[in-house]
């Protein structure tokens, strides 16, 4: 086996390998797998962090990285996650039971790939990172680098060896390293989605979620923006807002500031680890929350109504296979090719009316639209149309009495 899954195992791969590449947040858990790695002094250890829209402080990673004599690489994923994940996800109207927007399903496929190019070109025959079993991260980090091909060494040492917050705290207290605290809530973010967990949202039956914790939703943001807000979509594609053109990264964080300022894309909800235990976790994501509206009201304005059945059933199993981990496997590859046929079709405008919590569709203007405008007007073209048809479909008319006869 070349899994990794605890301490132990990282320890022998430590001694195995010249080089290894660790997946690197600066946080805690990262952390304390730099030093656990800096045991085996012959290893070179290359910290790989790759900023998928939250923003990374490189300073902080490269000070970090270098008390543990390692090498730190900051990669702008933005743009390859807005592309290859966020469009297929608008698409597919990814949402977990229909319920939020999914949000680590779709950045660890993407980390995952410059994970396993960087291992290749580097040389490095061990990818470590650090999600433990409570963290669905642990599949689809594993399935997608699997998936991948990658043939050397990898995964989690956490999933075996379990270990508090606080014996990791004390121990990098115990060689310098005294930023760190005690277990709180504790969060992921991206370009697409703020989502958090733990500390005061442990309990399901009972959690408080701090004002605090949100950015894009936060209270005090609302303001200089205009309650009226529209998005353009060509083939699929959102590329302008409020009549402003923007390229795809621009575009998903303005749509964050101006739809958030309205407090509008906070989602609370269960969520299912691998063997059936669920999850509390508590997001804000307004970009996804009317991207994704926005696009349905597109198609269901152009697309026939048993083909968006049919797809409606295939974003299920795209959702399924994406958090699953099976990114790269053949099922999700097969719906989204099913559901990319679709999307040459969504061409158009949305426009809202932003209030405190929600947004009210005002205008939806499609491409080659399905939908009336003039229902009177119809009403009088169909009969004439149908009419005709009928008499042209019925036997030749005879007069009772000629049939008597």
């Amino acid at each position: 086996m070349n899994t990794i899954r605890s301490l132990d195992d990282l320890f022998f791969v430590s001694q195995q390998t010249p080089r290894i590449l660790t997946l690197f947040s600066g946080g805690l858990d990262s952390t304390y797998v730099l030093k656990e790695l800096a045991k085996q002094p012959k290893a070179e250890i290359i910290c790989l962090t790759v900023d998928m829209g939250d923003g990374v402080d490189r300073e902080d990673l490269a000070n970090i990285a270098g008390f543990f004599g390692a090498k730190s690489i900051v990669v702008d994923g933005r743009a390859s996650f807005a592309k290859d994940a966020v469009l297929p996800a608008i698409a597919a109207n990814a949402k977990y039971m229909g319920m939020y927007p999914i949000s680590s399903s779709l950045s660890r496929p993407i980390i995952s790939r410059y994970a396993v190019e960087y291992a290749k070109e580097l040389d490095c025959s061990a990818i470590v990172h650090t999600a433990n079993q409570s963290q669905n991260s642990l599949r689809r980090l594993n399935g997608a680098i699997a998936q991948l091909g990658y043939t050397g060494y990898y995964g989690t040492p956490y999933e075996f060896s379990a270990l508090t917050r606080e014996e990791k705290i004390n121990e990098l207290k115990a060689i310098g390293l005294k930023k760190f605290q005690a277990r709180g809530i504790s969060g992921d973010a991206n370009l697409w989605c703020r989502e958090y967990e733990s500390g005061s949202l442990e309990n399901p039956e009972s959690f408080w979620v701090p004002e605090s914790l949100f950015d894009w939703t936060a209270s005090n943001k609302n303001g200089s923006y205009s309650n009226r807000f529209s998005v353009r979509f060509e083939r699929g594609v959102p590329v302008a807002i409020d009549d402003q053109e923007m390229d795809l990264v621009t575009l998903i964080e303005a749509v964050n500031r101006k739809v958030g300022s309205f407090q509008i894309g906070r989602y609370a909800g269960l969520e299912h680890l691998e063997h059936g235990e669920k999850v509390l976790e508590v997001r804000e994501a307004p970009a996804a929350h009317i991207l994704m509206d926005a696009y349905r009201h597109l198609e269901t304005a152009t697309l026939d109504a048993e083909l968006l059945r049919e797809k409606i059933s295939m974003e299920q199993i795209w959702v399924r296979e994406a958090i699953e981990g099976r990114w790269f496997g053949g099922l999700k590859n097969a719906a989204e090719g099913f559901i990319a046929t679709t999307s040459p079709l969504v061409t158009g405008t949305i426009e809202y009316r932003l209030r405190h919590g929600a947004a009210d569709v005002c205008s939806i203007i499609a491409q080659n639209p399905k939908y009336l405008t003039e229902r009177d007007v119809w009403e009088k073209e169909i009969a004439v149309i149908r009419g005709a048809n009928r008499l042209v479909d019925m036997p030749a008319f005879k007069p009772a009495a000629m049939v008597m006869a």
